[in-house]
Formats: C-alpha cells, sequence, structure tokens
C-alpha cells in the first residue's frame, strides 16, 4: 500500500486492514475491525465504521456511510457486520448498516452492485450480484434480493420482503409483497400491480427466446387464469416439469412469508 494513496486527514483505525493499492482520500473515516480489498477506493468524508468488509475493487464515493449499527430499537451493540463483495459502486450519501443478532448477524452484498447516491440498506439486508438500487431506493430490514435485480428510483421495500432475480420495480413503489424473479412491477395510484415479465431485461442479460416464452406463460398461469397460487404452482409443475425457469418460480413461492403480489394490471 502506498502512502501516497493515503491521504494526511483521513482518519484510519490501527485495527483496520487494507489490502494492497487501497486509496483513502481526504477526511474519510475508517473504523476498528474494517477490511478493505485491493485497489478499492475510498473516496473524500466517506465513513466506513467497525466490522465492515469490503471486496476488492470498489469504489466508495463521498458521504457515503457504511457499517454503522443498525437502526433497530432492540441493538444493544452487539457484535455484528457487513460484508460487501467486489467490484461494487457505492454513490454519495448511500448508507449500509450492519445486521442484528436477531438477524443473522450479517448485512451482505455480492459483486458487481450499483447502488446510486441515497440509496438505503438496512440491518440484514441479503443482496445478491450486479443489483441497481436507483437514487432513494430504501430498503428496510431483513430484504433479500436476487441477482441482476432493478429498483427505480424512491422505491421503499418493506421489511421481510423479497425480491427475485432479474425483477424490475418501476419507480416510486411501494413494495409490500415478494415480486417473483423475472418480473415486472410498477405502482399507480391505485395499486402496486405486476405489468408481465422483465422481458428487456432478461433480453439484456442473455436469457433465450424459448427461456422467455416460458416465463410468460408462467405468468399467465399465475396471473391471467382463476387458479389460486397453489393450483397455479401444481399446473406450471405439470406443464413445464423439470424446466430450470419453472423450478426457479416454484422454489421463490414456496418460501414465501409475506406472500406473492397477485395485483394484475390489465393494460400493462
Amino acid at each position: 500500500m502506498s502512502a501516497k494513496a493515503i491521504h494526511p486527514t483521513a482518519s484510519i483505525s490501527p485495527k483496520a486492514q487494507l489490502g494492497k493499492d487501497v486509496q483513502v482520500d481526504a477526511y474519510a473515516v475508517i473504523g476498528a475491525g474494517v477490511r478493505i480489498g485491493d485497489r478499492t477506493m475510498v473516496k473524500h468524508h466517506a465513513t466506513i465504521d467497525q466490522n465492515t468488509r469490503i471486496g476488492e475493487d470498489c469504489l466508495i464515493f463521498p458521504f457515503s456511510s457504511l457499517g454503522t449499527d443498525p437502526q433497530d430499537v432492540t441493538y444493544k451493540g452487539e457484535e455484528t457486520f457487513v460484508h460487501i463483495g467486489d467490484r461494487n459502486i457505492i454513490r454519495e450519501f448511500t448508507t449500509i448498516n450492519r445486521g442484528t443478532v436477531k438477524g443473522g448477524g450479517y448485512t451482505r452484498l455480492g459483486n458487481d452492485n450499483y447502488l446510486m447516491a441515497y440509496a438505503h440498506v438496512a440491518h440484514d439486508c441479503q443482496i445478491g450480484s450486479h443489483v441497481i438500487l436507483s437514487n432513494n431506493a430504501t430498503l428496510a430490514g431483513h430484504v433479500e434480493i436476487g441477482d441482476y435485480a432493478v429498483l427505480s428510483g424512491f422505491c421503499a421495500v418493506h421489511q421481510f420482503v423479497r425480491i427475485g432475480r432479474n425483477a424490475y420495480i418501476g419507480g416510486y413503489s411501494v413494495v409490500c409483497q415478494d415480486v417473483l424473479p423475472f418480473a415486472k412491477v410498477a405502482q399507480t395510484r391505485e395499486s402496486f400491480s405486476f405489468y408481465g415479465p422483465n422481458s428487456i431485461g432478461m433480453m439484456r442479460n442473455g436469457f433465450s427466446r424459448e427461456f422467455i416464452e416460458n416465463i410468460k406463460d408462467i405468468f399467465h398461469i399465475i396471473y391471467r387464469s382463476d387458479l389460486n397460487t397453489t393450483q397455479a404452482v401444481k399446473k406450471i409443475s405439470e406443464d413445464h416439469h423439470g424446466a430450470d425457469e419453472s423450478q426457479v418460480i416454484i422454489d421463490f413461492i414456496s418460501k414465501t412469508k409475506r406472500g406473492i403480489l397477485k395485483n394484475f394490471r390489465q393494460d400493462g
């Protein structure tokens, strides 16, 4: 680690560990128990609090705050953690809180995520890889987000909600139930509704036309038939037996605690 890469006004705990070629700019604060991987850049006035692990080649922008205490009234100072993977970009004023003991103790982010300005990741959230949180997207505690999901600006996600992989959430949405993998959903004045499969997102991520057509058929069973969720799952299993896409949807539904979003926007 080059001495030139650490600004003299930066405050770095002697109990922090910095990898090779880490850059820490002016007035950044790095606390005890922090571990930062090689080539990660911490811009000026960023704060990385205790027990935060950040991977390689990340970019932490000014005034972001990572690894601070969970915003949970039951938290009593227990040792908990934030783990952030490689190649994440975390923009200005983003906040990521440590976990709680009752939630497993860890807030986790995978690799290659992009968190835009003012995004908030609360305690015990579990975020996959290649996820985008747009400006002011806000996650309550214990939220789970699958790989390649996109949350548009000013989304708010209720605690314990799960958002499936490759899902797309429209701007200003209030998400109170689980969102299926590959779904496109958005808030209107009337309700928060399913609009169809995230076809464009799937094409951009290399899914075959056959896969996308199968997802459309699965969603038609869930949202356009008169079947309840249990009946829909049975029909999906029969019509798409052994297909990867059907198993992803069935597994997701089987683990829901808050129920899946069922409102359907007819003109979507």
